[in-house]
C-alpha cells in the first residue's frame, strides 16, 4: 500500500477537469462562434473556482476521521483474538494453546481491499469508501497486533508509539522544508515501492506454493536490513503524500479530493505502522 502509486498529479489534473465541466467552467480550446469557428466569447462565464475546492483544514479533518476509525476498528479487532491457554504439564513445563482468531477476519481483509481498490481508482467516491476501508481493514490490523503482542508483550505499544514518532519527524521535516520533494526523489521512492510490492507478492506466491523466504522472516542481518529499509520507504511516501496534498490544493481540485488525500495518507500510515510491528519483532527473536 504504498506510495501511493495513485496519489500523482495526473490523478487531480484529471479531477480538476472533470469538476470544470461539470460546473460549467471553461476550458482551454472551448471557445466557439456561431458557425463552430473559434471565437473570443466563452460559451459560458463560471470560472473555474466556482466548485468547492479542497483546503487543507478539510483534508486534516477527513485524516482524523478516517485514523480515529482505524483505530477504533483495531480496538474492536484486539478483542476479537482469545489468547491461548496456558497449563502445565507432567515435567512442570507450561503448554501453551493455540491463539484463537475468527475465521471472518479474512472477510474482513477481503472487503478492506475492495473499498482500498476503489477508494483509489475512483477518487469521487472515497469519501464513501475510505471510511469503509479504514473500518474493515483497521479490524484486521487490531487483530494482527494483538497476535504480536500475546508473542512479545508491549510490542504494540511501542509500534504505535514509533509511527507517530516517525510520522511527526516526516512531517516537521518537510513543513520546514528541510526536505524537499523532488523530481528525481518521487521517482526513486516510488521505485522503491514498486519493488517492495513485487517481493510482497512474490512471497505470497511462494506461500501459497509452500515454499517459505526464510531471509523474509528470519531475524538475520539481511532480513533485519530489509525490514529497515522498508520502513524507511515508508516513511519518505508520507513526504510524498504531503507534497501530493499541497500541490492538489494548490491546483484547486475539488472539495472530495480531501477524502481521496485523507486516505492516501491513512494507507501510508497503516502500512508504516504494520512494518515498524514485523520489524520490532524481527528485532525481539534476536
Amino acid at each position: 500500500m504504498p506510495q501511493n502509486p495513485v496519489l500523482k498529479e495526473s490523478t487531480f489534473q484529471e479531477e480538476i477537469s472533470a469538476a470544470r465541466q461539470h460546473w460549467g467552467a471553461p476550458t482551454p480550446g472551448s471557445f466557439a462562434g456561431t458557425r463552430g469557428e473559434q471565437s473570443d466569447v466563452p460559451t459560458t462565464t463560471a470560472s473555474p473556482s466556482s466548485f468547492p475546492t479542497m483546503t487543507l483544514g478539510g483534508t486534516a479533518v477527513a485524516t482524523g476521521i478516517l485514523l480515529a476509525l482505524v483505530t477504533g476498528a483495531g480496538a474492536f479487532g484486539w478483542t476479537q483474538v482469545v489468547e491461548p491457554t496456558v497449563t502445565i504439564g507432567r515435567n512442570g513445563q507450561p503448554i501453551y494453546g493455540a491463539i484463537t482468531i475468527p475465521t471472518w477476519l479474512i472477510g474482513a481483509f477481503i472487503v478492506g481491499v475492495i473499498f482500498s481498490l476503489i477508494s483509489a481508482f475512483k477518487p469521487k467516491l472515497a469519501r464513501f469508501t475510505a471510511p469503509l476501508y479504514a473500518v474493515s481493514f483497521g479490524t484486521v490490523v487490531g487483530a494482527l497486533s494483538h497476535m504480536y503482542d500475546i508473542q512479545y508483550k508491549g510490542i504494540a505499544l511501542q509500534a504505535f508509539g514509533a509511527t507517530i514518532s516517525v510520522a511527526t519527524v516526516m512531517w516537521v521535516l518537510y513543513a520546514t522544508k528541510i526536505l524537499k520533494v523532488t523530481a528525481r526523489m518521487r521517482a526513486v521512492v516510488m521505485g522503491a515501492t514498486l519493488g517492495i510490492m513485487v517481493l510482497y507478492v512474490a512471497a505470497m506466491l511462494l506461500s501459497f506454493a509452500g515454499v517459505n523466504i526464510r531471509f523474509w522472516n528470519e531475524p538475520s542481518p539481511l532480513g533485519i536490513g530489509l525490514s529497515f529499509f522498508i520502513v524507511g520507504v515508508a516513511a519518505f511516501n508520507l513526504a510524498l503524500d504531503f507534497d501530493f496534498t499541497d500541490r492538489a490544493i494548490a491546483a484547486g481540485s475539488p472539495k472530495y479530493m480531501e477524502w481521496y488525500a485523507a486516505y492516501g495518507i491513512t494507507v501510508t500510515l497503516v502500512w508504516l505502522y504494520l512494518e515498524i510491528l514485523r520489524l520490532l519483532s524481527l528485532l525481539n527473536r534476536r
